[in-house]
Formats: structure tokens, C-alpha cells, sequence
């Protein structure tokens, strides 16, 4: 099989800006491809790169494609390097479309019985002025606040926290995302405050790579209550088999879009019955479609849609981009199938020439 290889580079400024533990987002930057077979069939996937993540840069993606050429053979498109995740994940996407247009990354059919719609966490903004957000999202009837937490002064931020947590909903929960910018002493102090308050769990506390830091989240996962996630110690493919292999219990907090191999990392999450939460990386429509696709069908396959208790799923980050055209479906509580597959690829395509 040969196909007609075509990629656009973006860069999008995004609607406001996004501030973590890493540093402030004002722009996202990535590739998007396109497919074409023989039969004249498209398909389309989304390099949604991370590189404060661990992922390949924009430029390490583009220049990939365009080493690629305009034609190409499956040998070509599997060579791509693994250390090139995005770009495999956007080619996978792309290739898959073309194969199985009538289903999902895991083979369902079309006609097999997905959850009509799963649960919605929204992204808070760092610092105060998340107070101010929650309660518009909170009358919007959301139930899971995600917010960035390690971006400021912790004093302000543990202040920022009680408010919060007495500002919650009855029932509703709330997800701190440190981004790994604690160390031992600060996550223990936080994970202290947690202790008795409505946090679901805490999210990468700690760096992925800085020294120990296997030995350290497992201990703060033993000694306090509230659950820690793991989220950018899962850049890859590779990542997630090494925590499932050493045992993590706790949360894994998984991308889709930055895996290359998102069948066989979902294949071995399923195996090892571990507890999953499906998360945005920002992506355009492009990306957040594949990336939703995997969700449902994990909540199929698993029993684990609404009725059956999955986690709220991350993926409540719009409106991002200051051109709308780009995002994904409307934040909202519920996320619904029918508008996954009402995203057209095509018109994200077009935007972007």
C-alpha cells in the first residue's frame, strides 16, 4: 500500500493563556497530517508535541515529514523513529481512519453499543483566580475541577485551596496538578492539607525525572490517603509498561495523543486493571477526536461508562484557542459520542493552509 503523504505545521495562539508548574503557555505548536490511498480514502492524525513534557519538538516532527516526501509506503511510515511518539500517534490516527472508517482504535464497530456520553472534568486557571472560574463552571452544572497547582507562592496557594474546597458543590471534587513541582517536604505539606478535604487526587506531585523519584511517589502514595496520579512519568509507551510492571496502585494519568502505540499501551492498562483517567494535551479537533475515540471505547470494553463509575474524564479545556475553529467539542460536564464524531478533520485541515 502507497499512499499521498501531505502535513501542516501549526502554531496557534491560544485564547488565554495557560500557567503551570512548567512555565506560561500563550501558543500551542504541533503538526498535522494527512493520508490518502490509493482508492482515494483520507485519513488525518495530529502530532500534539509536548517537548516541556518529554515529547519531540515541532520542528523534529516537520522535519520528519518532510524527510517522508509526498509518497510514501507502509515500510516508510513504520520506520519512523520511536523516539518520534507524536508523529507515530499522528500517523496511527491517520492510517486507522483509512483502514476502519466505521471504528474505533480497538475494532468496535460502529454498531457495537458505546456510552452515549462520560463525564467532564474542567481545567482551572493557577492561582486566585480560579475561585472565579469554579463558580461559573460549578452553575454550569460540572461536578470534577482540575486545578494547576506549583505555580506561585505555596502559602497563597494552600490559602487558595480552603477556599476552594469550601466553595465546592455538594458532592463535587477537586484534582490538583502539581506538574511535578514539589519536592518531598512541600508535596507532604500539601498532601497533609488534602488529607481531610474533597480532593479526588493529586497529579504528578513531583518531577518524572528528578533523582529518586520512583522510590519517593511510591512513598507518598503509602503514607497519605488522598491518591497520587502519574502523568508526566507516562510520556510513552515504554513509560506506562515500566509503572504497570513495578506495581503502581495509583492513578495513571494518560495522553493518548503523545502515545505511539496507544493500542497496545491501552491493551496492557486494560490487562493489569489499573485505574485510568484520559486526558487532553491541547490538541487541535484533530487530535481531541482520536484521543476521545480511545476514552469511549476504553468505557465500552471496560464496562466503565458513566453508569459504571469511570473517573471524569480531563479533557475539559474549551474554548483553548483564540480561533475557535480549532477546538474540540464544548466544555461541558458530559462529553457525548455523537459530538466526537461530528468533528470534521477536513475543516480543521482547511483552517490551517
Amino acid at each position: 500500500m502507497n499512499y499521498r503523504f501531505e502535513f501542516r505545521r501549526y502554531r496557534l495562539l491560544l485564547r488565554v493563556a495557560v500557567r503551570t508548574a512548567h512555565g506560561v503557555w500563550t501558543e500551542r505548536e504541533g503538526v498535522v497530517v494527512r493520508l490518502e490511498d490509493e482508492a482515494g480514502r483520507f485519513g488525518y492524525g495530529e502530532a500534539a508535541v509536548m517537548p516541556w513534557f518529554g515529547t519531540e519538538t515541532a520542528d523534529d516532527g516537520g522535519e520528519a515529514c518532510r524527510a517522508l516526501g509526498d509518497r510514501v509506503s507502509e515500510e516508510q511510515l513504520s520506520g519512523v523513529p520511536g523516539r518520534l511518539g507524536c508523529l507515530r500517534n499522528a500517523i496511527a490516527s491517520a492510517r486507522g481512519e483509512i483502514a476502519n472508517p466505521a471504528t474505533g482504535p480497538d475494532g468496535a464497530t460502529a454498531s457495537e453499543k458505546r456510552p452515549a456520553y462520560l463525564g467532564m472534568a474542567v481545567l482551572l486557571p493557577a492561582g486566585r483566580a480560579a475561585l472565579e472560574q469554579m463558580a461559573a463552571k460549578a452553575e454550569a452544572g460540572f461536578r470534577v475541577f482540575k486545578w494547576k497547582v506549583g505555580a506561585g507562592d505555596m502559602a497563597e496557594e494552600l490559602g487558595v485551596l480552603d477556599d476552594l474546597c469550601a466553595a465546592l458543590p455538594p458532592g463535587a471534587k477537586l484534582r490538583l496538578d502539581a506538574n511535578g513541582a514539589w519536592d518531598r517536604r512541600r508535596a507532604e505539606r500539601w498532601l497533609e492539607r488534602c488529607a481531610e478535604r474533597p480532593v479526588e487526587f493529586v497529579e504528578q506531585p513531583v518531577a518524572a525525572g528528578a533523582r529518586g523519584a520512583e522510590d519517593l511517589l511510591f512513598g507518598l502514595a503509602g503514607d497519605w490517603p488522598t491518591p497520587i496520579a502519574l502523568d508526566e512519568s507516562l510520556v510513552g509507551d515504554g513509560d506506562i509498561e515500566r509503572w504497570v510492571g513495578v506495581g503502581w496502585r495509583g492513578v495513571f494519568v494518560v495522553k493518548p495523543s503523545l502515545l505511539a502505540d496507544v493500542e497496545g499501551a491501552v491493551a496492557r492498562l486494560k490487562k493489569a486493571s489499573v485505574n485510568v483517567v484520559f486526558s487532553s494535551a491541547l490538541e487541535t479537533a484533530i487530535g481531541a477526536r482520536a484521543a476521545l475515540r480511545v476514552a469511549f471505547d476504553w468505557a465500552r470494553s471496560t464496562g466503565g461508562g458513566q453508569a459504571g463509575g469511570q473517573r471524569a474524564l480531563g479533557f475539559g479545556v474549551w474554548p483553548l484557542f483564540a480561533d475557535a475553529r480549532f477546538d474540540g467539542p464544548a466544555a461541558a460536564p458530559f462529553v457525548r459520542w455523537e459530538d466526537v464524531e461530528r468533528i470534521n478533520p477536513e475543516a480543521i485541515w482547511t483552517a490551517l493552509s
